[in-house]
């Protein structure tokens, strides 16, 4: 079965890496630039479209606001990339803003974070993946009405390709994003030559229209303006998503991990606060106009499907050279969907980290085959593609949950290395080290205010807009954890070891072995051999049991029984209803009632096929029995393996000398006197039958 499983998987995700090679996934800044800066850098392809989108329901007056709007934007952006560059120094363990407020704040305050950043993982993969989608539609629009089924798709590709392990796709992505980086620069360069030194005109797509308020009023004035102005400023926020991702991943980088890290923000601040300015300045150049509804676009026909706005943007900028606009909605669709691996490097990294420190099940904190948090990566794609389809693929509803858990890890994150540094300077002597702390403790405030007040407006402007959704699965992630975490503290309390000498140790008065029976072939005859070695003469019984679901096949199984002259006792069990399983489970509570302080070892004898079809033909009873044994106090469970010529086991035969093991010789001798020279045919029957990976029973 591994087998049939191994070869697809080779060929999915490639051939697994030794853990010594760990090293060599490590990224140069050339390489964690695209990796972990994507997101980032692909969100000034929708955040300036979420400011002309909200300017909009006020009409045609208010779009020269956008330039206020963007520039506040991507001081906060500056402001925030300075902060984290400070964490990114304090902590390099690629805890980030979990591991800064849990040190700090403490642990619900660092649950609290974590719930955050799981919550905007999920949908840094939503809103890219939909967003990139819609880009590649405004190009071919044939392919309008099927967004959804493009996105999954997308996300399944990704998260096999994050499964290959983090530089193969760390060097898959890099193409596409430098691509973007110089579209984008080319389509600013490009503009500016027509405008400053051709004086050519150019005009979006949707020029020819004009804008009317929602509500039909020319001009907004006085609150409603200020609220409009701080609704366009929490959705042009959407241009910070992402920049967190590199303190999360600072394991990822080579050595000077922390500079190489620092160096890599700076890198993606500037590029993103000048690429966002210049969307926003060719916006108002070719008189771009958005809207949420298109029967807000004065003479537009009802079937109108709007373009985004850097499509319309390169569409006007590039009208006398159209294989520029193809490139640009190519390079901004992959640039979008790609920008989804910011989460996928950082979700799993944070759920490792997650899971050591038991907030997560453990499973989230081991390694795949090519040392990805595999686990990690396939959770994140599933969760994805449910708000992918839940929200029928549409970027702009999904990005209205978004920005939420951003600015809530932001002022954590804040508010923590403040206090690491109030706690450093307490004890540091050295007037140029408290310097630096002091600088950085400023540098942090300043970021701890700027993000305090864009969480309020965000909050305010947002909340029922479909923030209230991220809030809510916030809690629920963040009780989700405590409860996992309770759980492994009750199961570790009762695991731990007594601290008592071995003297002092109490050992049960006996133990009761019991060997399910149905016919008397070579898997209950190694059965019954191994439990008769594995007992002690004083402390043990042992005895044989049938489940009688056919009095003929009970019969003949007594007379067998009989005619072999085998010591061991057979015990029948009468099961009117033809149960197997129940019967068993009942007789093993009863002997432990009987005996307290006795411990029952069940042998479970079962035999194992090779191929995956013939699985298919056997009942899989010993996982019923088994599952149903664990659950019993004092009970012991032994599976008595017998390989059939189609198991790979059988094929290659192991001889029993190892250290522990029945040797060869010894169990030949108790099979002849148990009257082993049987070769009876496995068949139908109670507890006994055995079955591929199937109990006796």
């Amino acid at each position: 079965m591994s087998k049939l499983t191994d070869v697809p998987k080779r060929i999915l995700i490639g051939r697994a890496l030794q853990s010594d090679k760990l090293g060599e996934t490590l990224l140069p800044k050339r390489i964690a630039l695209p990796v972990f800066a994507s997101d980032a850098l692909s969100s000034v392809a929708y955040a300036p479209e979420q400011i002309f989108l909200a300017l909009a329901v006020a009409g045609i007056t208010t779009i020269h606001f956008s330039w206020w709007v963007g520039g506040v934007v991507a001081l906060v952006m500056l402001v925030v990339v300075a902060s984290y560059r400070q964490n990114v120094h304090a902590y390099p363990s690629g805890g980030g803003d979990y591991e800064v407020a849990t040190v700090n704040l403490g642990a619900n305050a660092g649950l609290t974070v974590a719930a955050a950043l799981m919550v905007d993982y999920v949908l840094t993969v939503a809103v890219s993946t939909t967003s990139g989608v819609a880009n590649v539609v405004s190009a071919v629009p044939s392919l309008h009405g099927h967004e959804v089924a493009i996105s999954v798709t997308l996300v399944v590709v990704l998260m096999g390709m994050n499964l290959r392990g983090v530089r193969e796709s760390g060097t898959a992505f890099a193409i596409p994003t430098y691509g973007f980086m110089v579209g984008i620069l080319g389509l600013m360069a490009y503009a500016a030559v027509r405008h400053f030194f051709l004086s050519d005109s150019m005009h979006a797509a949707s020029y020819k229209f004009d804008l009317v308020p929602a509500h039909g009023h020319e001009n907004v004035a006085g609150l409603a303006m200020v609220f409009l102005l701080l609704k366009t400023f929490s959705s042009g926020c959407a241009a910070l998503t992402g920049v967190e991702a590199i303190s999360n991943g600072v394991p990822a980088f080579q050595k000077p991990k922390s500079k190489n890290a620092a160096t890599t923000l700076l890198m993606m601040a500037v590029i993103a606060v000048v690429m966002l300015i210049g969307i926003i300045w060719m916006g108002n150049l070719t008189g771009l106009k958005m809207s949420e509804n298109t029967a807000q676009l004065i003479g537009a026909p009802s079937d109108y499907h709007q373009k985004t706005a850097l499509a319309q943007i390169s569409q006007a900028v590039f009208s006398n050279f159209s294989p520029g606009f193809y490139y640009i909605a190519a390079v901004t669709g992959l640039i979008l969907v790609l920008a989804a691996n910011t989460a996928f490097n950082g979700f799993p990294v944070l759920g490792s980290i997650l899971a050591q420190d038991r907030y997560l099940p453990r499973q989230l904190h081991t390694r795949g085959d090519r040392l990805a948090f595999s686990n990690g990566i396939i959770m994140l794609a599933g969760v994805a593609i449910v708000f992918i389809i839940g929200y029928g693929a549409d970027p702009n509803r999904l990005i209205q949950l978004y920005i939420i858990g951003v600015f809530v890890s932001f002022n954590m994150s804040q508010t923590g290395m403040i206090r690491h540094w109030t706690r450093l300077l307490k004890t540091e002597t050295d007037p140029a080290v408290r310097r630096r702390m002091m600088r950085s403790r400023v540098i942090n405030s300043i970021g701890l205010a700027c993000t305090a007040c864009v969480l309020v407006v965000v909050l305010g402007t947002k909340f029922l807009s479909g923030a209230w959704m991220s809030c809510l699965l916030m809690v629920v992630f963040f009780v989700m954890m405590k409860a996992i975490r309770k759980h492994y503290d009750r199961v570790s309390a009762e695991l731990v070891a007594a601290e008592e000498r071995p003297d002092e140790t109490v050992l049960p008065s006996k133990v009761h072995s019991v060997v399910l029976v149905s016919k008397l072939h070579k898997p209950t005859l190694r059965a019954l051999a191994y439990a008769q070695l594995s007992r002690s003469a004083h402390t043990s019984t042992l005895e044989a049991v049938t489940v009688d679901v056919d009095p003929a096949d009970t019969a003949a199984l007594k007379a067998d029984w009989e005619r072999r002259g085998i010591e061991i006792p057979l015990k029948v069990l009468h099961s009117p209803y033809r149960e197997v399983t129940r019967p068993v489970v009942d007789y093993v509570r009863q002997l432990r009632k009987d005996s307290p302080r006795a411990v029952v070892t069940v042998y479970i004898p079962e035999y194992v096929v090779g191929h995956w079809y013939e699985q298919l033909l056997h009942n899989q009873s010993a996982l019923r029995l088994k599952g149903r044994l664990l659950f019993t106090p004092g009970v012991m469970v032994t599976s008595v393996p017998w390989q059939l010529e189609s198991s790979e086991r059988r094929r290659k035969p192991v001889e029993w000398n190892a250290p522990g093991q029945i040797r060869r010789g010894d169990l030949l001798r108790v099979q002849k006197r148990a009257g082993a020279a049987a070769d009876t045919e496995p068949g139908p029957g109670g507890a006994g039958t055995t079955d591929s990976k199937d109990s006796s029973a």
